[in-house]
């Protein structure tokens, strides 16, 4: 129990926030597509991209069948690395698929492109208002309400 008086940091309430609504995996997924590169190297990141993580497993597009006979040996390296970086109990294996890898060929830093914004639902709207009506700021609560309302939409919850 904490002391009477004591103030949370912004990060703990934002990871108790996505840790109850879901979304710790799907945050992580992001983060690694934003940084690809830099988590993993740019030789094996030239040829991959996490697609997305679902029931722990991670989930990564491979340039070609040579690249994923090669990262098939890499597998407990490349675990090794995304538990290194936070992954340990979002990611507890890998799977590799051959298709297509998004363009590389921006500078160090950019984003990796905008993510679609999936058509949100009135109910999602709706729930993420209510889940972020604590927050003080008036553009923080916009944002992350939208950001839940998004995640809510993708889903298929609402």
């Amino acid at each position: 129990m904490r002391p009477r008086g004591s103030i949370d940091s912004f990060g703990s309430i934002l990871s108790g926030l996505a840790k109850r609504l879901g979304l710790e995996s799907r945050l992580f997924e992001l983060r690694l597509q934003h940084q690809w590169r830099e988590l993993i190297g740019d030789s094996i990141a030239a040829h991959t991209w996490p697609d997305q993580i679902r029931f722990k497993k991670l989930h990564l597009t491979v340039r070609n069948s040579v690249w994923l006979q090669q990262l098939t040996f890499l597998k407990p390296t490349l675990l090794a690395k995304l538990h290194e970086q936070g992954g340990a109990a979002l990611i507890s294996d890998i799977s590799f698929r051959v298709g297509e890898i998004p363009h590389h060929d921006r500078p160090h830093g950019d984003p990796a492109g905008p993510i679609p914004a999936p058509a949100v639902t009135e109910d999602a709207l709706t729930e993420a208002s209510a889940l972020a009506a604590a927050v003080q700021d008036p553009d923080l609560r916009n944002r992350l309400t939208q950001l839940m309302a998004e995640s809510f939409s993708r889903d298929g919850r609402r």
